[in-house]
Formats: C-alpha cells, structure tokens, sequence
C-alpha cells in the first residue's frame, strides 16, 4: 500500500472530504501506540449506534444500498448510478438519509423503479429483510422513506408551535409526544439534589401499551451488540493505560457501559476532569444532546488523541488565567463563578474520529456537559490542532476571502492575523467560555428547552470575542498587538451576517444550534448599534459587504449581550431566550440569501468539510502479540466507509 498524504481528497454534493496528519504517532512509545490502537477499535465499533439514533431506517438503508454498491455487473456511468453514489456517500457523511447541518432530507435523485431493479439483484441474504420479510415487502416499507419528501422530512425540528418529536425523525422516542416527555423527566427531577444525573441521557423513551418506559443504552440493553465491541476493546486499553489514574477512569466507563447507570456516568466524569497527566486522552459515549429537539438525549461519539505539547502552551496560559477572565467578566456578579474549579486545556492532535464527530467534526470541545461538576469539579477543553491546519490548508488561496471582504484593508489584516485568532477564539470559547458563569440554586438546568442549546454556544462565543478585544491577551503574549483581534472580529460578523447562509437552501429558516448563536450575536449586535452605525452593510459593484466602523463599540455590545445571555442561563429565562433566538437566529432575508448563494457558488467550493481517518494496521510477532502499530494515510472515502460497513457492522438493522 501506497501511504499517500494528502489534505485534499474528494468533493461531492456540498462536501468536500479531507485526510488530517496525525503528526507524532509515530515517535510515541509501544504502550503508547497500542492504547490508540485499543481505543480506535473502541471508537469503531460504535459506529451504527448514531446511524440508528439519527433515524430508525437509517441502518436499513445503509446496508442495503452497500450491497447495490459492490454488486458486480452493474453500469456505473448512468446517471442513475452516479445519483444513487452519490445519495450513498451522503448518508455515509451525514451518518444517516438526512442532512448533518441543515437535518433537511436528502432527495435521491434516482427513480424508484431504477432502485427496485438494482434490488432484485441482490441476494435476499444480504439484504436488512425482517424475519419471513419478501424483497417485495421490505421495498414497500422503505421506498416511502426514501421518495417521498414528507415522511420523515427533518431528522430534528426546531419550529415554533410544533410538537417537536412527533415532527422529528431522530430515533430518541417512540411514539411519544412533546408534553408526555416534558412530563415524564420533569417528574423524576429533585429540586432539593444537589449533584442530579442528566436525565434521559442514554436511553430511548418509547410508549409501550400506554405506558412510558426508557430502553436503556447498555449492555444487555438496546446497542447491546455494539456496546459488547466497545467493552471489550476499552478492556484491553485499560491494560495498556499510561498510569493507575488513567485505568480507574475507563474502568469507570467499562462499569457505566455495563450497568447504563448515569450516577456511575457522572463519576466516570469526574475522573476524567481529574487526569490532566496522561498524554493519550480520549472520549468514547454519549454526550452531546444537540440531535434531539428537548435536548435530553445524547448521540454516541467518540474521538482519541494526545496532546500537542509545544501547542499546549497558548492553552495553559489561558487556563492559569481563568479566575481572571471570570472576575473581569461584564456579567451580573450573582452569575460569576466565585472561585474557578479544575479547569484544563491543551490543543490535542486527533488520532481516530467516529460517531457524531466523524466525518464532520467539531474543532474544540469543553466536557463535561453536566453543569454541577463543571461547577464543583471543573471542565476539561481541547482544540484539535490538526483538524484546523487540515482547514486552514485547504481553504488557502481558495477566492473565498476576495469575494466576501469588504475591502483590502480587512484581507491583509485577515491574511496577518485570522488562523492565530480563530485558534485563540475557539480556545477561549472551550476552555473559559463553556466553563464559566454559574446557575442559580433554584435553576433547572434544562429550562430552557429546545433553545437552551443555542443559548449554551452564543454565550461561549462571546465570551470569546468579548476577551479577544482585551488587552490582557497582549499582555499574556497571546496576541502580538491591540490590532489583531479586529480580524476575528470582522471574520466572525461577516460568517454571522452573510457568508454562513451558502450552506442553507434557498428558502429554508436556521435550524443548527451553532448557526443560530452566530446569527443572534451578528444580528443582535447590528441591530443594537444601528443608531451608532457601528456595523453597517454596504454596496460595492453591487454586491453586499460588511463593514465595521467601530471595533471597540462593538467589543462592547458583545459584553452587552454576554451580560443578558449569561442572566438567561443562569435564571433559565425560557421566554426571553425564545424571544432572542426567534428574532434573531432563526429568518433568513432572502434577497440577501439569494445574493450570497450565487457569489459563492460561482467559487466552486464546498461548503462543508468532513475528514478521512487514518488507518492503523497492527503488526504482531509469530506469537499473536502487538508488536508495532503502523499509520496509513491513503484510504479513499468510499473505501473507507465500505470497510466500516464491512468490519465494524455491529447491530442488527432494526433495533427495538
């Protein structure tokens, strides 16, 4: 095999698939090595668990156009074929049939009769059939799925006025409403306890003869047979674990994995707070609650890594600093943090993405979620260094900052400055932003409902840009003068305002968590500062800009609205947090829309971006043992995922 390094790889559709360099495996120890190897496995074999949680027919789908896709004989020059390809590279992606940003179906783009002709040749074995199920009958209850555009319309809807679940394809609940779920954890919280699990957490609520019951996520539980795979390869990682701190916490996980006790969850988290010494880190389970509308239940996800040492060090200056940044925040005094708890950060190189993280990714990430250990214990935050210079390789001299600036005033301050800020920005957001603020007493945590995580990321972006304007950063060496964070500042308006509606359709409202907060600070802090023209659109050869008048005005409208999102949060304001969003984060003007659409388009790029794993190959001795772990970069897209499919196809594809 040929081990090719490339950043670029493939474009289809909206997307464009790039390899990361996991720079530094391979100077790291054996030990070392085996325990990414271990934890990789571990990480794979979870794989169809978020293909089930992200829609019940997702899996079904998956294998049966898997098996069209490698039948020999068939013509793929069509247009047919190549529709269907490319439908089939889409649900690897969005790990499902809907889209992973905009959760809006995909449209195949091939007929039914094309498909059902492909179907008669497969084997019926290898087909997802249903015990005593016909060909004929399982292309009766999936062809509905597939064509017709409102069954299942939306894996994960956020409109006002509906019931959110029974509008939502996600595989959280079943057959269960809004208000009965609302009901059902309401009814399980203790006002009086101090340290409450995060309810709902790993299970599915489903209605059963009337009555609700949870199927847990666990072994011997729904996922059994992928969670089994997970136990087994996190049991021989702890036998490779870097220290004693290290095994006990998946040790942990193994016994949270083994019992779906959420108590033991919070426990397992605790720990991993805790080991800021091990090198190799990793996160493996489920997390984040952005996939179902209430914001209860949480995807499976997994990432392993090791610290970046020489990039750490903009991290530990930051983290040192917390209880400054805390005390120096332009929120109400009740809502600050008295005395800064266990906060960690460090820039990790990543070694292996799956589930909700895989292939789309995020770039930081601040954990744990529960908001009484951040509180008591403390959070950790990571920015993945490698997954941003693979972004930031791929988007040089790609046209895009020529046709959206406003001037060449802001590219050469962008040119200059923009990757260091972006790092510094995401940094901030994860490690302080995430971690800071406290609830009050009273407060439930999941208060604010279907907004509360929009609200979550608009307060730790501006807590970012808030302290991008700041001094202090200058003076900790962090930026090398009071100039550079305008190209943060100008790069975040311009995404929040315009540049980031290339990847809604025409038409469509915004639905994404992370796209709503940047849309409510952009349109707030416009808006706000109107009077003052602070930031204003402006036409040039006919086509829109941003521009920025007052940098430090608008420095202080973000402080502004941190202020009064850091209130919401903290009292769990439910009305004024829809108020905000809903004005402000969720209507899309279309003739600006249409504007930036074919400006960007004229571009040729992709608007997402999703990465390619390595590979790693074992080498073992003639005795079976471990002897060396190898890295191999040149694995295609489509190869990969037809050997995920092929070697880590853990469940069944239906899974009640």
């Amino acid at each position: 095999m040929k081990n090719v390094f490339q950043y670029t790889d493939e474009k289809f559709a909206d997307l464009q698939l790039l390899h990361y360099k996991v720079e530094g495996f391979e100077e790291l120890t054996l030990k070392q090595k085996k325990l990414i190897y271990y934890l990789s496995e571990a990480a794979l074999y979870g794989r169809d668990i978020l293909f089930d949680q992200n829609g019940k027919y997702n899996l079904r789908i998956r294998k049966m156009l898997e098996a069209i896709y490698t039948l020999n004989g068939i013509d793929r020059k069509t247009d047919d074929f190549i529709a269907m390809e490319i439908y089939l590279k889409r649900i690897w992606f969005s790990n499902g049939i809907h889209h992973h940003y905009s959760y809006d179906k995909f449209n195949p783009g091939f007929s039914a009769d094309y498909l059902r002709s492909l179907i008669t040749m497969v084997e019926p074995k290898k087909l997802p059939l249903q015990i005593g199920q016909s060909v004929d009958d399982f292309c009766e209850e999936i062809f509905p799925v597939i064509f017709d555009p409102t069954i299942d319309a939306k894996k994960l809807n956020q409109s006002e006025g509906e019931d959110l679940l029974l509008t939502s394809a996600s595989n959280y609940y079943d057959g269960v409403s809004q208000s009965e779920a609302e009901s059902f954890y309401e009814a399980q919280k203790d006002s009086t306890d101090k340290t409450p699990v995060m309810y709902g957490l790993n299970s599915r609520l489903v209605k059963e003869m009337g009555v609700l019951k949870e199927k847990v996520w666990k072994s011997g539980g729904l996922y059994a047979e992928a969670i089994d795979k997970i136990l087994y390869w996190l049991k021989k990682a702890k036998d490779v674990a870097e220290n004693e701190k290290q095994a006990v916490v998946i040790q942990e996980l193994i016994e949270f994995y083994e019992t779906g006790n959420l108590k033991k969850f919070d426990e397992y988290s605790i720990l991993w707070v805790k080991d800021v010494e091990s090198r190799i880190d990793f996160n493996n389970g489920f997390i984040e609650t952005y996939g179902d509308p209430l914001g209860f239940k949480a995807s499976w996800e997994s990432i392993v890594n090791f610290k970046d040492l020489v990039a750490t060090h903009r991290t530990d200056v930051i983290s040192k600093n917390a209880q400054w940044f805390e005390d120096h925040s332009p929120v109400d005094s009740r809502f600050k943090k008295k005395n800064v708890k266990g906060v960690s950060a460090k820039v990790i190189t990543a070694a292996i993405l799956s589930g909700d993280l895989y292939p789309a990714s995020a770039i930081g990430i601040n954990l744990p979620n529960s908001n009484w250990i951040r509180s008591v214990h403390g959070s950790k935050s990571v920015t993945i260094g490698n997954l941003t210079d693979a972004y930031k390789k791929a988007a040089h001299g790609n046209g895009f900052m020529k046709e959206f600036v406003y001037s060449q005033t802001e590219r050469e301050l962008i040119d200059k400055y923009d990757d260091l800020t972006d790092d510094l920005h995401t940094d901030l957001h994860e490690c302080l932003g995430h971690g800071s603020g406290v609830l009050l007493p009273s407060t439930d945590p999941d208060a604010l409902k279907s907004y509360g995580a929009t609200i979550e990321e608009a307060r730790a972006d501006l807590f970012g840009l808030y302290y991008m304007g700041d001094s202090k950063l200058v003076d900790l060496n962090l930026l090398p003068n009071r100039e550079a964070y305008k190209a943060q500042y100008y790069t975040y308006m311009m995404n929040g305002l315009m540049t980031q509606l290339v990847r809604i359709d025409l038409g469509k409202d915004l639905e994404e968590a992370h796209m709503r907060n940047r849309a409510l600070i952009a349109y707030w802090v416009y808006d706000h500062g109107k009077e003052k023209n602070i930031v204003e659109f402006v036409k040039k050869d006919s086509k829109t800009f941003v521009r920025i008048n007052d940098y430090m005005a608008l420095r202080c409208l973000f402080g502004d609205l941190l202020a009064e999102i850091q209130r919401i949060k903290s009292e769990g304001d439910y009305e004024s947090a829809k108020k905000l969003v809903e004005k402000y984060a969720v209507k899309i003007d279309p003739v600006l829309h249409k504007e930036i659409k074919g400006r960007y388009e004229k571009l040729n790029l992709s608007p997402y971006k999703g990465f390619i794993n390595p590979k790693y190959i074992a080498e073992r001795d003639k005795d079976g043992d471990l002897k060396d772990v190898k890295i191999f970069y040149g694995e295609s897209f489509t190869e990969q995922m037809l050997r995920y499919g092929r070697d880590y196809s853990t469940l069944p594809p239906i899974n009640d």
